[in-house]
């Protein structure tokens, strides 16, 4: 069978390689000499050649190092035919010479001279040279190395988006979205065991998305949102999961914590971005699990100062909750087990005009609960559930599937 080669993924081309190119292009100009080659020669080889009156002139570069220009004479001759087979230029220098001792040189070098005959002295020059291409890579290399840390650092916050924009991603939101097309959460209302009173409300809020023709034509407002209250484990996200599988609008879910970060105003901007995308994906429901990380009330700890990067984001989601702009059709869930932490303003009615208080289960829902947790479970038929739900009084869901996980492990030891 043919494969069609339109339909081979082609490599995406990255910004990284210009980044690669510029490097390699720079540490090549300094690495390379692109003009005539040169020989290293020690001091013999260099004594030889000035006695035999082989030298037009020496030059001492940065009191390290000595070219060494031949005459015109020399070049022509055949002792040196070799080099110019090597060389396409001849204009110099053919040799250098790396010095050890400027001073013990300079001294060779005067003795040297003082022996031989006026006109078959050399000139010397000393110059100073710059390393241009060398200082530009030694204070690029630094540079380009704290920008690489910073933007391998900005990728991974910005949760590893990957692409030449992923370091301008910091902002943008980090909520989960989930449809009836796309969703993977296979959890409803009927895997929910207990929480019957919770469910009632919850299930009123789902309806309201569903049908809303059926409560506005009476004069009513959809509730802009709902706070699931409770001790840890007792199922409020389990309630939030279970809303994504039985409703049909997109779902949102993120934590409290997705909002917080070192850097200002990247909460603010992500709760700006939470709800552009909720606007455009309208009517829908945003499930904002442990709010209280970013919804603590203001100045509660005056004597640490306040959190003006949480504060800020706190302003922004109270703006945008019930700001201006109205948001029809988008649905707040939060959950918390801390509400009494929470700001006044975000649990007042017209934010969060429903307060579901999710308690922990009495006795028949404990027995629900276990019924639930144990149908992937092998145990014995004669178990008794009414005896296992008394015995576990102030359990919450979380503790009972606690339980029976245990139960299983100690089974198979």
């Amino acid at each position: 069978m043919k494969v069609n080669k339109s339909n081979r993924s082609k490599p995406k081309f990255s910004i990284y390689w210009i980044y690669a190119i510029i490097l390699l292009v720079f540490i090549g100009l300094n690495f390379f000499d692109f003009s005539s080659k040169k020989e290293e020669i020690d001091w013999e080889k260099l004594k030889e050649m000035i006695v035999s009156n082989e030298v037009k002139k020496l030059v001492i570069v940065n009191r390290e190092t000595v070219e060494i220009y031949l005459s015109d004479n020399a070049i022509n001759n055949d002792k040196y035919k070799k080099f110019r087979e090597k060389n396409s230029f001849t204009s110099g220098p053919q040799y250098y010479f790396t010095i050890l001792s400027i001073e013990g040189f300079q001294q060779n070098l005067d003795k040297l001279q003082s022996e031989l005959p006026v006109e078959q002295r050399v000139p010397v020059k000393s110059e100073t040279r710059k390393d241009i291409f060398g200082d530009l890579l030694t204070w690029l290399l630094p540079l380009i190395i704290i920008i690489a840390i910073w933007m391998f650092f900005f990728r991974k916050m910005a949760g590893g988006g990957g692409g030449a924009g992923g370091i301008f991603n910091i902002g943008k939101s980090r909520a989960k979205v989930f449809d009836k097309d796309s969703s993977h959460v296979k959890i409803d209302f009927k895997d929910v065991a207990g929480l019957e009173e919770a469910k009632v409300e919850i299930r009123e809020i789902v309806d309201f998305l569903k049908n809303p023709k059926k409560y506005t034509e009476l004069g009513g407002k959809i509730p802009k949102g709902a706070l699931l209250v409770g001790p840890p484990g007792t199922g409020k996200t389990l309630l939030a999961k279970a809303v994504a599988g039985e409703a049909d609008v997109p779902f949102f879910s993120l934590s409290g914590s997705d909002f917080v970060e070192m850097f200002v105003g990247v909460g603010a901007s992500r709760v700006r971005d939470l709800f552009k995308q909720a606007k455009d994906k309208a009517p829908c429901i945003v499930f904002i699990d442990e709010i209280d990380a970013i919804g603590r009330a203001r100045g509660k700890n005056p004597n640490f100062g306040s959190n003006d990067e949480r504060e800020n984001t706190l302003n922004q989601l109270l703006t945008e909750m019930d700001g201006f702009d109205s948001n029809t059709g988008v649905i707040i869930i939060a959950a918390t087990n801390r509400a009494d932490m929470l700001d006044r303003a975000l649990v007042r009615a017209g934010r969060f005009d429903r307060q579901i208080h999710v308690e922990l289960p009495d006795l028949n829902e404990r027995r629900d609960i276990f019924k639930v947790h144990l149908k992937p479970i092998k145990f014995d038929e004669k178990l008794d559930l009414e005896f296992l739900s008394k015995q576990t009084p102030g359990f919450s869901g979380a503790d009972i599937a606690n339980v029976c996980n245990e139960a299983a492990l100690i089974a198979a030891r």
